[in-house]
């Protein structure tokens, strides 16, 4: 096992046999039992190594969501945790103001991707504008887009929160164009896309919005903040002893 490198299998292949003799298995339960594990131990690997690939902020899933909190029309929320619009490589934008579960729900969204066995990409335009800068040195800029675009899901997170550069405006746009109808993007805004010109230059952000918007669902969150309202009510700490 260890040379065939089947360590899932060989974790426990010492308490199978012992349970196998003690209760007379035949040796087609065996190998079974031992297969099975090797397969479910490999599978736990993979997802575990996609969802630290993709750069998730918090790892928050579903399990945690409360879909009558949010001001998404629970429909909309059903129809996108089907994750259909993946397959049909369409995109989701979510715009509203801040505290009211738009990154919260894509990376839901997201970790719903990977269990689903696909891999996902996750940014915000601060780190978009670093990575062009990084390679725009030595001319490898297409080549890392590339790259990013093999994931079937780019999550970029907060569009309008702070200052865009050129350098992230450039990227976002790179992005999306090459993403568009060959990948799904996901995008969570304090904006409108309509109003994605307050941060890039016009021309560009037409073109962006264009093939942002082209395929895509848009969800307008609403409301106060989640957050705000947690620490008002001395939800978002634990009492102190």
């Amino acid at each position: 096992m260890r040379t065939l490198r089947l360590p899932h299998a060989r974790a426990i292949a010492a308490d199978v046999l012992a349970t196998a003799r003690a209760q007379r298995w035949d040796p087609a339960e065996v190998v079974k039992a031992l297969l099975t594990e090797e397969s479910a131990g490999r599978a736990r690997s993979m997802l575990a190594t996609r969802r630290k690939a993709a750069g998730f902020p918090t790892g928050k899933t579903f399990d945690a969501w409360d879909p009558a909190a949010s001001s998404i029309p629970l429909p909309t929320q059903h129809a996108l945790q089907t994750l259909e619009w993946v397959s049909r490589r369409e995109n989701v934008v979510v715009c509203g103001p801040a505290g009211t579960g738009k990154t919260f729900f894509l990376e839901a969204l997201g970790q719903k991707v990977i269990e689903a066995g696909m891999p996902v990409a996750w940014f915000t335009l601060e780190q978009i504008g670093v990575l062009v800068r990084a390679h725009r040195a030595d001319d490898s800029l297409g080549k890392a887009i590339a790259k990013i675009v093999r994931a079937e899901l780019i999550v970029i997170d907060d569009v309008g929160l702070l200052p865009v550069g050129a350098d992230a405006a450039e990227g976002l746009y790179r992005i999306i164009e090459a993403a568009y109808e060959r990948k799904s993007v996901a995008v969570s805004s304090n904006l409108h896309p309509s109003g994605f010109d307050e941060l890039m230059p016009k021309t560009l952000a037409t073109a962006t919005v264009d093939r942002l918007l082209h395929h895509a669902h848009l969800c307008q969150t609403s409301g106060d903040s989640v957050r705000l309202a947690q620490a008002l009510q001395g939800k978002g700490v634990k009492p102190l002893n």
